[in-house]
Parts: C-alpha cells; sequence; structure tokens
C-alpha cells in the first residue's frame, strides 16, 4: 500500500529552486504530449527538435565504439581527439584558432552556457540578455545569483539589438552580454557589421565578456556566419558556445562545447567536474565522426529547413494580425500577434496575453507553440518549422481557422 507523506512543515525546498521557471518549451511540450496521450491529434511545434534522424555514419560510429568497449570515464573537458577536431572545426569554419585545452565538452550546449554563467557571474553581477532571448538564458542568470537585464530588439530590425542600445545599457556593474546568432526564437542572424559594432563597443568597456550562443550556426539561410570572436580587440573576452543537436540533429545525444581563453575554459572544467564529469563516452565517439565527417548531411537538412520556412510563410501572410519576420536562420517564425489580445474566445474567456493565445491554439487548433513572453516578447508567439511539409500546411489551416473564431 502506497505510504502518504504529510508535511508538517513549511516547504523544504530551496528559496533558488522555488524562485527559478520551468523552461516555458519544456512545459508547453508536456502539455502537448498530455493530450497525444488521450487520444487528441496534436500537431507539436513547441520544441526546437529537427524531425530528422541522425545521419547514418555517426550512429554507425557510436555502435562502433560500443563493440570496441569504449565504455569507461572519460577526461572531465572531453576526449583529446573530439578536443582537438572541435579546434579544427572552429580554424575551418570560423578562421578561429584554439587550442585544445581552450575547449570543454559538455553534456549539451545547454550545460556549456550553464558552466559559463556559474563561472562568471557573482552575485549583483548584471547580465545584459539580447531580447528576444532563449527561455534558459534569465534562469542561468538568476541561479548565479546575477541581474538579467533584457534589451529588446525592434520588429523593425528584426528583432536584432544594435551597438547604439548595448552602449547606453552597459553600466559598471555589467559583467556579460548573452545572446545567439542565428537566434532562437527569432531565426536573425547578426551580420559581420553589426558584430563589428558591438565588438568596438565592448573594446571600450574591458570589464564586459560576451557569451556568443551559435548553436544554430550550420542553419543559416543568408550565407555568412560570423563569429564575435573573429574581432581581435574582443576575443579574449568572447565565449562561444556550440554543439551537435541542430546542425546534426543530435539532440537526444546531448553533446556540446565551448571555446574560451584558458583560465575561463579551465573554470568551466572545473564547475563541471563537481557537477557531471565528463559527458557519455559514447557520444564523445559520434560526435567526433560527426565533425570529421564534414558539413554535407547538415546542409542538405538546411535546404529542408529553408524550404520549410518559405512554406509557412506563405500560408502566415494570409492570417489576420501575424506580423511575421522573415527568419535568416534556425527553424522557428516568431510572429508578433498583439492583434488577438482582447478578444474572446468561443467558450466567452478573454485572449489576455500570449500565453493564454497559445493553451487557446493548444486546445481548439490542437497545435501547440510557445508564448513568447517566456523568450522575453509577450507580444509575441514562437512556432517550430522544424516538421514535416504536410503538418506544417495542417498546423496552419488549423492556426487560421482557429483564431478566425475570435
Amino acid at each position: 500500500m502506497p505510504t502518504t507523506v504529510t508535511l508538517t512543515s513549511a516547504s523544504p525546498l530551496s528559496d533558488r529552486v522555488l524562485a527559478m521557471n520551468e523552461s516555458a518549451t519544456i512545459a508547453m511540450a508536456k502539455k502537448c504530449r498530455e493530450l497525444i496521450a488521450k487520444g487528441f491529434d496534436v500537431i507539436n511545434l513547441s520544441f526546437g527538435e529537427p524531425d530528422f534522424q541522425t545521419p547514418q555514419y555517426i550512429k554507425d560510429a557510436a555502435k562502433q565504439a560500443l563493440d570496441e568497449g569504449y565504455t569507461f570515464y572519460t577526461p572531465v573537458p572531453g576526449i583529446p581527439e573530439l578536443r582537438q577536431a572541435i579546434c579544427d572545426k572552429f580554424k575551418r569554419d570560423n578562421q578561429l584558432d584554439f587550442l585544445p585545452n581552450q575547449i570543454v565538452v559538455s553534456t549539451g550546449a545547454k550545460q556549456a552556457l550553464a558552466n559559463v554563467v556559474l563561472s562568471l557571474v557573482n552575485p549583483g553581477d548584471e547580465v545584459i540578455v539580447f531580447s528576444p532571448y532563449w527561455v534558459s538564458y534569465e534562469e542561468m542568470v538568476r541561479l548565479a545569483e546575477g541581474t538579467s537585464v533584457p534589451l529588446v530588439g525592434t520588429l523593425e530590425n528584426d528583432y536584432k539589438v544594435t551597438a547604439a542600445q548595448l552602449e547606453a545599457a552597459i553600466t559598471e556593474r555589467t559583467k556579460l552580454i548573452m545572446y545567439s546568432s542565428p537566434c532562437n526564437p527569432t531565426g536573425a542572424v547578426f551580420t559581420r557589421a553589426e558584430l563589428e559594432e558591438i565588438a568596438a563597443v565592448m573594446s571600450r568597456h574591458p570589464q564586459v565578456y560576451a557569451l556568443a550562443d551559435e548553436i544554430y550556426e550550420y542553419i543559416n539561410f543568408v550565407g555568412e556566419h560570423v563569429s564575435l570572436a573573429q574581432f581581435p580587440a574582443v576575443k579574449d573576452r568572447v565565449i562561444t558556445v556550440n554543439g551537435f543537436s541542430k546542425g546534426y540533429a543530435m539532440t537526444g545525444w546531448r553533446l556540446g562545447y565551448l571555446a574560451a581563453r584558458p583560465d575561463i575554459a579551465a573554470a568551466c572544467d572545473k564547475m563541471q567536474s563537481q557537477i557531471t564529469s565528463g559527458t557519455c563516452s559514447i557520444t564523445q565517439r559520434a560526435g567526433l565522426a560527426a565533425l570529421r565527417g564534414g558539413r554535407t548531411s547538415a546542409d542538405e537538412m538546411v535546404e529542408a529547413y529553408r524550404r520549410r520556412r518559405d512554406l509557412v510563410l506563405d500560408i502566415v501572410k494570409d492570417i489576420p494580425g501575424f506580423k511575421t519576420p522573415t527568419p535568416s536562420g534556425a527553424f522557428y517564425i516568431f510572429p508578433e500577434v498583439s492583434a488577438y489580445f482582447g478578444r474572446t474566445a468561443p467558450d466567452g474567456s478573454t485572449i489576455r496575453n500570449s500565453l493564454d493565445l497559445a493553451l487557446y491554439l493548444l486546445n481548439d487548433a490542437l497545435v501547440s507553440a510557445v508564448s513568447g513572453e517566456a523568450f522575453g516578447a509577450p507580444e509575441c508567439l514562437r512556432f517550430s518549422t522544424a516538421a514535416a511539409d504536410d503538418k506544417l500546411v495542417e498546423a496552419f489551416r488549423r492556426v487560421k481557422a482557429s483564431l478566425a473564431k475570435l
């Protein structure tokens, strides 16, 4: 018989965890799975996950690693061959020179980001977060007891923060800048000229570091990917994070990495050593094969993402009230949907904000999206376009029909 636990005092949970929000993307995906389990035909566009299988040559490398008994602990910052391959990748793709002692391999890019924030940010330090931002940035800063300072880009500038905005936001307490390019959730890509101006601002403020999240690097529809670390004046103050989940369709493998100057890399190694140690030995061998195999499979997936982006944009242009910038990368659309706020749903409830709208679409259209509030843009919704063409067509047909009821 199950034991019933009765709490006789206040919650034992820490203030830290009580103050932390659950990831909005994971929360919406959970609601989606609950409806699917009840038999509803839900189209899930809330998760940032490629619908492609990991390329076969990568799977084969993992099987080979198993057969060869590669099942033991690995060095905390990653196996030497993988760290060297990451250095080679940076040289080939980004014209950046790193040594293996500047690379830390982690259990996903999310852990790499957390390693950096926890290694650099002290209580009270300000972290400028380019907004809209990925949902976990602010929570990581809160965990480190820092202060997030969201800096909001405008719709007219594809939600990209400008160097002038950055200059105005920096104070004596500013320690770190966090941003992604290509951006999750907007798909915006910073140009060389834009990043050069941001680097110039940083060069005038030597206490400021930057955490550049480049996990969507290969999913780029405009050609050139520029890394902030390419600008010599700030290279030693830029920490670049990347991984395998998006470009190689390896989400479940959990493999990411960072590149930084040696003392920062060593600090992240130290942090990771007390939390997870080295990531999965089999996954690292698979990642090594991925890098050695080049970009062919990634480029093939990018063409599919480009086609899907164009397909969705062609549909949503006919949805009244959607203001949708054209994404230059990643696999999302991020429409401004405030035209629907204040409207009444068929059950008599009022759509007050984007969270209400996301829940309405989930229940009425059986399409899951994520409220923009979690990304620092409460007037928006994020839809993933990493789904099959027929699913996307049906999803946005349903969305259009449901919105017409409001």
